[in-house]
């Protein structure tokens, strides 16, 4: 096997090839390019590099002639001859309104495939694809909502959301939750690290070690958390964070936004706030914990430190959460909420 000459390519591409080689929204041909220009700047032979990514050599011969051409910009497909293929529009119609309608039971299925439908109406599926690519129809796609039921929901939408505009002065204004259920997940295999033009790799099966709970706060004007762990979140660890949080920001005014977890009103913590008025709940709507800026941390920390993790032990995620949460007072900056109560409102009632 003949030796192929290492592609030259800069370290600005170089980033940006690698950024495409590991993307899992950006289209097959550009990923494929990517893995091939990667393959040919470390001077993989190109009979390998077209054995290794499944196609000829030609193929990968010509765009490492494109790239060096025209750079990155020569990577995207070419204009085709011929004139554009079009759908009729009395067929669109049909495959519209078919595939806005539910299938039939007697096929079984809770929604259509572009061969399902198109194997119904007696076209090709490449016709339904296009119609449904020209109207953005994604029938395999599906989103969750929640509408909130609080017969409270203005005043506190109102109330939490002009914190965050509207702080009151000299106050400390802080999101407080917990994170329940952190698992401590050990695969059976170890982790392969990522590599050019290979994600990392784990196993799909783990070890399960127990749960924690993390209880967080997260100050509005900063953007620092406070944080804690407990095996539990009863009304008594919940307690025991709040002592700690006024003892954080001692003699000064506190509004803490929090949800409409029992453990929030419990008995013994309405209790505590009446000895200390310096301290002030307020509470997000029923299904409207979205309203806590801590929740955007916690979906942070979960993409950052938790999901990926390989823990042996209930005390190796604590110490994994807690390196976090170091790491991230020391970069963090504050959360600034942007649109006021009377947008949040309406797009209530236009749902």
């Amino acid at each position: 096997m003949l030796a192929s000459p290492a592609l030259m390519v800069s370290h600005d591409d170089l980033a940006v090839l690698r950024r495409w080689a590991q993307a899992t929204s950006a289209p097959a041909s550009q990923v494929q390019r990517a893995r091939m220009l990667l393959l040919a700047a470390e001077a993989v032979p190109n009979t390998q590099i077209a054995l290794q990514l499944g196609v000829s050599r030609p193929t990968v011969i010509t765009w490492r002639r494109r790239y060096a051409r025209e750079g990155l910009t020569g990577l995207g497909d070419r204009p085709r001859l011929g004139r554009p293929q079009t759908v009729r529009r009395r067929r669109r119609a049909a495959i519209l309104a078919a595939t806005l309608t539910p299938p039939p039971d007697r096929l079984g299925i809770t929604h259509w495939s572009s061969r399902l439908l198109a194997a119904e109406l007696g076209v090709s599926h490449s016709t339904v694809a296009r119609v449904w690519a020209e109207h953005q129809v994604r029938p395999w796609r599906t989103e969750t909502f929640k509408f909130s039921t609080d017969p409270e929901l203005e005043g506190k939408v109102r109330d939490v959301v002009g914190l965050y505009l509207n702080p009151p002065e000299h106050a400390i204004v802080l999101c407080v939750d917990e994170k329940s259920q952190i698992q401590a997940l050990e695969r059976t295999q170890p982790t392969r690290p990522v590599g050019l033009g290979r994600p990392e790799r784990r196993t799909h099966d783990y070890l399960r070690h127990g749960t924690t709970t993390l209880f967080a706060a997260l100050e509005v004007a900063t953007g620092k958390v406070l944080d804690e762990c407990h095996p539990r979140h009863r009304h008594r660890e919940f307690l025991a964070f709040l002592r700690r949080v006024a003892a954080a920001w001692p003699r000064r005014e506190m509004h803490l936004v929090v949800d409409n977890y029992a453990t929030h009103k419990h008995a013994a913590v309405r209790a505590w706030l009446d000895k200390h008025p310096r301290v002030h709940l307020h509470f997000t709507p029923t299904y409207g914990s979205w309203l806590n800026l801590v929740e955007v941390f916690f979906a942070i920390i979960e993409r950052q430190a938790l999901r990926r993790g390989d823990f042996a032990s209930v005390e190796e995620v604590v110490t994994a959460i807690r390196r976090f949460c170091e790491g991230w007072n020391e970069r963090c900056q504050p959360f600034v909420w942007t649109k006021d109560a009377e947008r949040i409102l309406a797009s209530f009632t236009t749902r």
